[in-house]
């Protein structure tokens, strides 16, 4: 006979907008100094735009999720 199941913890609470806007700032440093170095391929850059730009798209993302959860607590 198997021992019972654990529960399953909690869900940690962090803060996603800060995460991603480290990631953003990370990719930002990057092009800056890719724009400085000046690689023979032109796709890093373009690797790093693409980075910030999908930070941007995650900050949005995030915004709009937790706007429903605060409604959603309000409504209750």
């Amino acid at each position: 006979m198997k021992p019972p199941r654990k529960p399953d913890p909690e869900p940690l609470q962090t803060n996603d907008s800060a995460t991603i806007l480290a990631g953003i700032g990370l990719w930002a440093i990057a092009l800056v100094v890719l724009l400085i170095i000046r690689p023979a391929q032109s796709w890093w850059i373009w690797t790093c735009v693409a980075g910030m730009g999908m930070g941007g798209f995650g900050l949005i993302y995030v915004y709009r999720r937790d706007q429903r959860e605060r409604s959603r607590d309000t409504a209750k």
